[in-house]
């Protein structure tokens, strides 16, 4: 997620507290965190490896904005006693491990269609928590980094277009 990698935890890595509450709300700010975890590390990855100078300026961007949202998600969870993850979910590490094999056009390539595929799920969710979100801490936050998100989905869509075109 933005923060989105929005990765999904599984229930037995998330904190007690978030799992014997049901909130949705807490359930976003976890995914949240860890998507926002993998896209800055995925992201510092990218920004090393990827071949294309487009593509690692996209890298940085994801970097620099996800830090940011995550720094702000970190000050919203402390003040509501949620323990954010430390560590990136099985799948995010997964995708950095297989883009850590790959490398010039091939990793652009992977790189840029994980962000597409990533930022529209991350889209979809944030839009759905800022409209339906209980707490309005969170449902403000998600509100606030929507537009990000949704330019950086236009942003990825573009990059992997121009990436594409460059490998052919």
């Amino acid at each position: 997620m933005a923060l989105a990698l929005a990765a999904t935890a599984r229930p037995q890595d998330r904190p007690a507290a978030a799992r014997s509450s049901g909130s949705e709300d807490i359930e976003f700010v976890l995914e949240a965190a860890q998507g926002g975890m993998a896209e800055v590390e995925i992201g510092r990855l990218a920004a090393e490896d990827a071949r294309s100078d487009e593509v690692k300026r996209f890298a940085a961007r994801m970097d620099d904005d996800h830090s940011k949202g995550g720094d702000e998600l970190k000050s919203i969870a402390q003040s509501k006693s949620i323990a954010l993850p430390s560590a990136l979910a099985p799948k995010d590490q997964a995708l950095r491990d297989r883009l850590a094999r790959l490398n010039g056009e091939a990793f652009d390539r992977a790189y840029m269609r994980a962000m597409v595929s990533d930022h529209q799920k991350d889209v979809s969710e944030f839009r759905h928590e800022s409209h339906d979100g209980r707490d309005p801490d969170v449902k403000a936050w998600a509100a606030g980094i929507l537009p990000t998100l949704e330019d950086h989905l236009k942003m990825a869509r573009a990059t992997r277009s121009t990436a594409t075109a460059a490998a052919n």
